[in-house]
């Protein structure tokens, strides 16, 4: 798994990329279903459920969160906000990329104000826990 940094003046990011041998179209189909979140998004929480036409996700550390994901679409863009019960939003840039046969999956993690690096970096390896786990579920 790689991980590169950039950072810009408004704020730092981290992009985390993973290669799954899957051709790309199944991967986004999969990652894309929210009945499929809990094998492999724990980021999201640890249950998920439709309710009023909204996905809700509870999670341990964010409480009560409403996840929307982008359109289907056949770029393969997984982005997806997540509001928390603040009401803050967290846009979340993702994309499932054509590499070959297979594929790479890039998440863009971008540092929320007030983060330290400490929380930024163990949000960072939430993430790849996550893509692993996607990669793992997919091979």
């Amino acid at each position: 798994m790689e991980t590169f940094s950039t950072t810009s003046r408004a704020s730092a990011a981290r992009h985390i990329s993973i290669h799954i041998d899957r051709p790309a179209e199944e991967v986004y189909a999969y990652a894309s279903t929210p009945s499929n979140w809990l094998e492999w998004a724990h980021g999201l929480g640890h249950s998920v459920e439709k309710v009023d036409g909204q996905w809700i996700a509870e999670s341990e550390g964010l409480g009560r969160v409403v996840v929307a994901f982008a359109r289907k679409n056949e770029f393969g863009v997984l982005d997806h906000d997540v509001t928390l019960p603040s009401g803050e939003v967290i846009h979340n840039p993702v994309r499932v990329i054509v590499d070959g046969a297979g594929c790479e999956v890039v998440f863009t993690l971008r540092r929320r104000p007030g983060t330290s690096d400490e929380e930024f970096g163990q949000d960072a390896d939430a993430v790849a826990a996550d893509l692993a786990t996607l990669k793992r579920v997919m091979e």
